[in-house]
This record gives structure tokens, C-alpha cells and sequence, in this order.
């Protein structure tokens, strides 16, 4: 099957219509058009009609974009407009073109048979897993409208915890470049100067700064080597962070690290809750639940928790027993559920230990902002010190000793010496 972006009219209303169709050549999918009382207009397939598509290139579609569709979706379904009229109506109010041609997709979809939920299935990369199941589970128990509103509300939650985690790791990146660049400064450009200096002395020199030295001469002369450099070990890194090995080490130092690990997995926590709440509330059963959960949380050492605790539920045990041996899951997330568990109300609970760990992970971000800054500013001022001393300390060795002025007073006397 092709998919064919088509232009059509709209033989009942005369109206113009824009979409995508699957067929197996343009005459099955003009025929296709046919059946559905559109005139054909215009067919071709996809790849011909965007360039950017055809060599795989596409625009990314945000967080905010997908909220406000899910949003503005909910609130036509609740006005009580057909499926089909209440996608198109939301598809005119979008801006962004990638996202746009996704939902004429999708209202093509649709208008051939098929549920919101498998045609949102065809586009992963922008409606995930979660978003489909939870679509899934609402057009079956017939509260679509409530459910797009939950799931618009967890989007955003994931969002904002994303954004400000992200905003905390900018003054640090930032700083760690500004230290590069001031090394790399220092070692090109100074260095060379004050290494003309030393060799005039013909004293010797302590390590670091012949370490320095050397680090200029080999950045200067093999610049050429060192490009070359960059782009293999560019190259196998990328490879390497495509390896099992390295995820697992990844996801490992996530969980584990000194600073972030506590904030990650505090995320985490949060990821759990919020996901948990939103597939129970709409009624999609615990192991179902509990597999696109695990799946959502994109680590895998918690996913093989998740994978011991789903076998444990399906032998008969509650969740919160499930998940409490887990090294990763923090203890206060299973006393929670098991709290839940007994009075009937998981979903809720879910949805305040949820609560409870972004506030927590809020709180945590702006700490973690006001500690960074001091400890970059001293391991910036440590490293510029540290080359200072390698580049300057001979200089003040040779002049404590008189190695220079001796030198100076030599270089006078001979001079004085040659003449009449």
C-alpha cells in the first residue's frame, strides 16, 4: 500500500478537500475517492508531494503543538461534533505543515473506517504509545472527550518537567564550553609566545609545562590531525551510543549518579504515577497498564523491574507488593499504591504521588541551580589557575633565582667588552 496525498471536491457539500488515502496506484486510489463521493482532483503519492519526506527529512512535531491539538479535540468531541468534522475543524487552526499533513493522514483514516486510535497508530513518532492506548480506552467506554482532557493535562506535565530540566543543564553546559574555549585560548595562542621565552632561558622546565608545550605545538602544527581526529571519534561514539552496552551503562548512571541521580529518578517516579493514573482512570486493566508503563519510562533498569513486577501482578500479587523489592523504585512510591489499593482509589493515588514528585523535582531544579553556579565558577577559576601556574610559574622560579637577570647583565657586559 502507497500512500497518495490527494485533492479532491466534495461532490455533497462542493468544497474542496485535502488528505492522504492508501491504495496500491493512483487509479485504486482515484477509484477509492470514487466510493467516498469525492471528485478527484489531484493524486499523488506522498514522496512526491513533499521533498523534505522523500529524503526522510521531516520537522519535529513539539509538545505544545500535540497539547493544544489534544485540547482543542476534546473541547469540539464535548460540543457534540462528529469525529470527522471536530479533526478537520482543529486541522485548519494548525500552523505547523508537518503536523498538518499528519492529521489530514489521520482524517483520511478515519473517513475510510478506521478508529482515532489505529489512525493515530500509523504516526509513532508524534502520538506515542500512551497517547494511542489512552484514545483506544476512551472510544471504548465512550469518553473520548474525557479522556483527550487527561491526556492533554499528563502531556503538559511531562512537558514541563522536561523544560525545566533542561533549563537547569544550560548554565552548566554553557560554563563547560566557556572552559574549553579558555584552555584551547591559552594553550594556542599564549603558550607559544612564553615557549619562545623558556627556550631562550635553556633552563629546564617542570612537567606541566612541558605538557603544555607539547599540547601547543601538536594543536598548532596537526591542526589538520586533529580534525581528522574529531570526526572518527565522532563517529565511533556515535556507533558506541547505539550499542546495548552503553545504554544500559547510561540508564545505570542515570539512576546512580551523585547530584542527578536522585533528581532522575525522582522524574521518574513522577513518569510512573502520572502514566499509571492516566491508563487506570480511563479503564484499561492493571497489566496493560502496567506493560505501557513500562515503556514509557524509557530506562532500563526500571523497565526490568517493571518486567519482574508484571509477572508478580499476573501471579496474584497487588502492585505495591509488585514493585516494593525494586532497588530503583523509591519506598514511598509502594506505600502510596498500597494505601490506594485498599481503599479502591489507585488512580487518585497515583495521581498525588505523582503530584507529590514534581513539586518534589521543581523544588530539587531550582536548588540544583543555585549549587551549580559556585561549583562552575570554581572549577572554571580552578582549571584557568592551573594553567596560569604551568605557563607562568617557571617565569617566576627563573626570576626568584636571577636565572633572567643574570642573563640580562651577561648579554650587557659582552657588549661593553667589544668595543674600543
Amino acid at each position: 500500500m502507497i500512500d497518495f496525498v490527494y485533492t479532491a471536491r466534495d461532490l455533497a457539500t462542493d468544497q474542496i478537500v485535502k488528505a492522504e488515502v492508501k491504495a496500491e496506484s493512483p487509479e485504486a486510489a482515484a477509484k477509492l475517492l470514487l466510493e467516498r463521493k469525492l471528485f478527484p482532483i489531484e493524486v499523488k503519492p506522498r514522496s512526491q508531494a513533499n521533498i523534505l519526506t522523500r529524503f526522510g527529512i521531516q520537522s519535529g512535531v513539539s509538545a505544545k503543538d500535540r497539547v493544544l491539538f489534544t485540547r482543542q479535540l476534546s473541547t469540539l468531541i464535548n460540543a457534540g461534533l462528529p469525529l470527522s468534522r471536530a479533526l478537520r475543524s482543529v486541522q485548519d487552526q494548525i500552523s505547523h505543515e508537518h503536523f498538518r499533513e499528519i492529521i489530514e493522514s489521520v482524517v483520511a483514516s478515519v473517513e475510510g473506517g478506521s478508529s482515532l486510535s489505529q489512525a493515530f497508530a500509523q504516526h509513532p513518532r508524534v502520538f506515542n504509545e500512551i497517547y494511542v492506548s489512552l484514545v483506544a480506552a476512551g472510544e471504548t467506554s465512550g469518553t473520548l472527550d474525557k479522556t483527550l482532557l487527561r491526556l492533554a493535562d499528563q502531556q503538559e506535565k511531562d512537558a514541563a518537567i522536561a523544560s525545566k530540566i533542561r533549563s537547569a543543564m544550560i548554565y552548566p553546559a554553557i560554563v563547560l564550553v566557556l572552559i574549553i574555549g579558555v584552555v584551547i585560548l591559552m594553550v594556542v595562542s599564549v603558550v607559544p609566545q612564553v615557549s619562545q621565552l623558556y627556550q631562550s632561558l635553556g633552563q629546564a622546565l617542570p612537567l606541566p609545562t612541558k605538557i603544555l608545550i607539547w599540547l601547543s605545538h601538536f594543536l598548532t602544527q596537526y591542526w589538520w590531525l586533529n580534525v581528522i581526529a574529531l570526526i572518527i571519534l565522532g563517529v565511533l561514539l556515535r556507533k558506541f551510543t547505539f550499542t546495548e552496552v552503553f545504554r544500559r551503562w547510561s540508564d545505570r548512571v542515570k539512576l546512580t549518579a551523585p547530584v542527578f541521580g536522585k533528581l532522575l529518578k525522582k522524574v521518574y517516579m513522577a513518569r510512573f504515577a502520572r502514566t499509571m493514573a492516566a491508563l487506570l482512570g480511563s479503564g484499561i486493566p492493571m497489566l496493560q497498564a502496567m506493560d505501557t508503563t513500562r515503556r514509557a519510562l524509557a530506562n532500563r533498569w526500571l523497565q526490568e523491574d517493571m518486567d519482574r513486577a508484571i509477572v508478580s501482578v499476573r501471579g496474584g500479587k497487588a502492585l505495591s507488593e509488585a514493585i516494593a523489592p525494586s532497588h530503583y523504585f523509591i519506598p514511598l512510591v509502594p506505600q502510596m499504591i498500597s494505601i490506594g489499593e485498599e481503599s479502591g482509589t489507585i488512580d487518585e493515588m497515583m495521581e498525588r504521588v505523582a503530584k507529590y514528585y514534581e513539586a518534589e523535582v521543581d523544588e530539587e531544579v531550582a536548588n540544583l541551580s543555585t549549587t551549580i553556579e559556585p561549583v562552575m565558577m570554581v572549577v572554571l577559576g580552578g582549571i584557568v589557575a592551573l594553567v596560569l601556574a604551568a605557563v607562568l610559574g617557571p617565569i617566576y622560579s627563573l626570576v626568584g633565582s636571577g636565572s633572567i637577570t643574570n642573563s640580562s647583565s651577561g648579554g650587557s657586559s659582552t657588549s661593553s667588552s667589544s668595543g674600543p
